[in-house]
């Protein structure tokens, strides 16, 4: 749950893609209705078991296949394959549309702190808890996630260890289906760990954990099983298990199926699909909202776009000087005018590495590091990075920054946007438009590139989901978990590690705020800005929409079609 998920930026069609084509569209066509600007509410169409048939297949879009069925494992950290995952794999706890956790009676029938020096965790897990190959739910599927995650066998290939590296023991309590776990260190946001939870089988060996779940989930224990994959076709059919102890889902079915946002609208259209993330582009909004029988829902959600430098050792951003030059010369706010200021009048910019907008903690921390044109010039003059035409350089090399995009509009859309912008300053930005496919794996995660934009979405534990973005292993540099541009400090690690040690809310979130200060200094990560969580759906879905915060998992159980 702690880790945010990523997306590439293929949302949005910007303004300047939309002036380019001729077809903006004006008034209020585009813009989605008024949300409440807090965390707190979701917009999903609530409806009583009364009005809720039995039976029948959600048709469900996902932007790809799922890369690996195993989230913890670093290629399964996107949002298609946790759709996939969360369906057919259990969750500890659950989160709420307030951004609270809740934990799953299905799964643990009580879980409480039971001290607090050592600080100890006791999970006392629902005795009806089945896997899919008959074996019960016990403490050993606690302790061999455990043993995978905490970092302490590099064969694993996680995407995070935070919280797990925290816990000195996890041990059989009263029997089986008694759980004691013993934090080394305090963690703070110990309700993160364990969700989704694998069975031990998955996690025994790195080789399973790494590779043996990227086709298929071999085992499962939730309200659905895999019914039937399609790799020809793209599409993944989940069906209610009839083994599932909890309350019978109301869908005989889920047909997940790969498409092309662009090719939604139709899709809706035409009955090929049930809901769809709309992802902010102007087009899809537009069409929905004249569709008769689809409603657009909205509620304000953790999707957070960024501009991320890569630092790396050797690489022409490793100044931490000239990469505070490129934050004072990028305008944010146009950037946040133009990728959905179309939908949404006047969006701010983003000003919060942790927090997202609308929760009670988020505060600007930008500080001096805001658009400031005339500054970037003299600080670049100040670096040695001299005007020399067009563009600047130093000791006979040119100041170019290669800007990998995901060859989607609104990526590339944004690396024009930064030409433009950095350009004014001196800076030359060449694109590289690469295979969407090929973004993350190739490119993002090995860290080839200086510049990328894509988007974060994060869940109701923000400093377990920050720290794998925002610390380094400076003993292995290799293990950058999710830390692509592999900029950090010591003084950051130990903030960190303090911070998430941290049992007082008030007190951590004051810390994680004092730690977003030291992130827009060492000018890593440029917050961009936050998109507006609209989903449309056919009109007669029940429980489904805009989920807000309520996303980690899905409430798959929930959603049905309503009588009428």
């Amino acid at each position: 749950m702690g880790r945010r998920k990523v997306l590439a930026l293929a949302a949005p069609a910007l303004a300047l893609a939309l002036t380019l084509s001729a077809c903006g569209g004006g008034g209020g066509g585009g813009q989605l209705p008024k949300a409440d600007t807090k965390a707190g509410v979701n917009d999903i169409n609530p409806q009583p078991e009364s009005n809720i048939k039995k039976g029948g297949t959600l048709q469900f879009p996902i932007d790809s296949p799922s890369a690996n069925w195993n989230q913890n494992e670093v290629d399964g950290n996107d949002v298609a394959s946790a759709r996939l995952s969360n369906t057919v794999e259990p969750w500890v706890f659950t989160e709420n549309a307030d951004a609270s956790l809740t934990a799953n009676k299905d799964i643990v029938t009580s879980v409480e702190q039971t001290s607090t020096s050592p600080q100890v965790i006791e999970y006392k897990i629902n005795p009806k808890a089945k896997w899919s190959n008959g074996r019960a739910f016990s403490w050993e599927d606690f302790q061999a996630q455990w043993k995978a995650m905490n970092g302490s066998n590099k064969a694993y290939q996680v995407t995070g260890t935070v919280g797990y590296e925290n816990i000195g023991s996890v041990e059989k309590g009263s029997d089986d289906q008694d759980v004691k776990v013993t934090f080394s260190k305090p963690f703070g946001e110990w309700k993160s760990l364990f969700s989704p939870l694998y069975p031990k089988e998955l996690n025994s060996d790195p080789t399973e954990f790494n590779t043996g779940w990227v086709d298929a989930p071999k085992i499962t224990g939730a309200a659905f099983k895999i019914g039937k994959i399609d790799q020809t076709a793209k599409t993944v059919q989940v069906v209610a298990d009839p083994n599932w102890w909890g309350d019978k889902p109301y869908l005989d079915a889920i047909l997940f199926k790969v498409m092309s946002r662009p090719s939604m609208p139709d899709a809706m259209a035409s009955g090929a699909i049930d809901v769809a993330d709309t992802n902010a582009l102007l087009d899809a909004i537009t069409r929905y909202k004249s569709m008769p029988n689809v409603t657009l829902h909205q509620a304000v959600a953790p999707d957070t776009a960024h501009l991320t430098l890569n630092g790396g050792q050797g690489r022409i951003l490793a100044d931490q000087k000239l990469r505070q030059a490129v934050f004072k010369a990028v305008d944010r706010q146009s950037i946040a005018n133009a990728e959905i200021g179309k939908i949404t009048p006047n969006p701010p910019a983003l000003n919060n590495h942790i927090y997202a907008q609308g929760t009670k903690e988020y505060q600007d921390n930008a500080g001096d590091l805001k658009f400031n044109l005339d500054q970037a010039k003299k600080d670049l003059d100040a670096l040695g990075w001299k005007q020399n035409g067009q563009y600047r350089s130093k000791d006979g090399k040119e100041l170019d920054l290669t800007y990998v995009s995901s060859s989607t509009p609104a990526s590339e859309d944004t690396g024009k946007i930064l030409q433009q912008q950095l350009g004014a300053a001196g800076i030359k930005v060449t694109i590289n438009a690469v295979p969407t496919a090929d973004f993350f794996s190739k490119y993002v995660i090995v860290g080839n590139f200086d510049l990328t934009t894509f988007r974060w979405t994060a869940g109701s534990t923000p400093m377990s989901g920050s720290k794998g973005i925002y610390t380094l292993d400076f003993k292995d540099p290799t293990d950058t978990q999710q830390n692509y541009g592999h900029v950090g400090s010591q003084a950051i690690n130990d903030a960190f590690d303090k911070a998430v040690g941290e049992l007082d809310d008030t007190k951590r979130a004051q810390q994680a705020n004092d730690i977003d200060k030291q992130l827009w200094e060492i000018a890593g990560e440029l917050p961009l800005y936050q998109l507006p969580g609209a989903v449309a759906t056919k009109k007669n879905v029940a429980n489904y929409g805009a989920m807000g915060f309520a996303t980690n998992p899905i409430d798959y159980a929930k959603i049905g079609f309503t009588n009428s």
